[in-house]
């Protein structure tokens, strides 16, 4: 009589087991590679695209007469340079024209026909949170009264961001000597914080009004507003981060003197 076949199924288990560990391994280091090439491989490539746009962007204004007025900007063309003090004294970006990917690829980007810099109606600024640069990565950290430089040929404009929704009832400008200037917003402003967080469809956040119909309010009306928008939350793209603020101060640019800054940029 023959013996019986051994039992092999512990055998083809621990090969089971065995495999199955194999390709989780595998699938981690492809997710770890990912996430590398994403966050640092992408920071790569848009960091030496956004200094060849600012090179750019700065050769055009010290050949730009002072009297000149400004340009139509093309697509991915750099216009303007944004700064942050409070994310550090090297904050600093060049503001390319349009949202595309390939233009968010190099720096934030500025929403095709929103206003341009100190105009009235709403300044709409994108950029990344995570990877290719993540010029907007730190958003968040944002606080009502915290300065937004925007640099263009010949000014320097200061926006602040406006009241958190919870600041609003007890808001005291004279609380921060930065604040001057800064206050909720009445009438169809009404409701506009210096944060929310909303669906990527909503996209009247940055219309001239923050929320309203485009004819909310005739142009000669309009606050002049600056909004940063990004994805929300960190590594996804299922909401959006929304940054408002309001101009407060303008510093057209000596032409003799060209290296003079605004003190803003030293805040910190």
């Amino acid at each position: 009589m023959a013996a019986p076949a051994p039992d092999r199924r512990g055998e083809r288990l621990r090969a089971g087991i065995r495999i199955g560990g194999e390709v989780l391994i595998t699938l981690g280091l492809v997710l770890l590679l990912f996430v590398f090439y994403a966050v640092h491989v992408t920071d790569w490539f848009s960091a030496h695209r956004q200094s060849e746009a600012g090179d750019r962007l700065r050769a055009q204004w010290q050949q730009r007469a002072p009297e000149a007025p400004p340009a139509p900007t093309a697509a991915g063309e750099g216009f303007a340079q944004l700064y942050i003090p409070a994310f550090g004294p090297d904050y600093r970006y060049t503001v390319l024209e349009g949202t595309d990917a390939k233009t968010l690829a190099a720096g934030p980007g500025h929403y095709a026909g929103t206003a341009l810099p100190g105009e009235q109606g709403n300044l709409a600024i994108a950029g990344h949170r995570i990877g290719k640069g993540a010029p907007f990565g730190d958003l968040d950290r944002l606080a009502a009264c915290d300065a937004l430089v925007v640099e263009t040929a010949a000014d320097w404009y200061v926006y602040r961001v406006l009241p958190m929704s919870r600041q609003v009832a007890g808001w005291d400008p004279a609380a921060d000597p930065r604040c001057t200037g800064v206050a909720p917003i009445d009438g169809p402003y009404r409701g506009v914080a210096g944060q929310e967080i909303v669906r990527p469809e909503q996209g009247e956040v940055i219309y001239p009004v923050p929320g309203r119909p485009h004819d909310a309010l005739p142009r000669e009306q309009q606050t002049r507003l600056i909004t940063l928008t990004t994805c929300h939350p960190r590594f996804s793209a299922a909401q959006r981060l929304i940054v408002h603020g309001v101009l407060v101060k303008q510093y057209p640019k000596d032409p003799v003197h060209r290296d003079l800054r605004p003190p803003e940029l030293e805040e910190s």
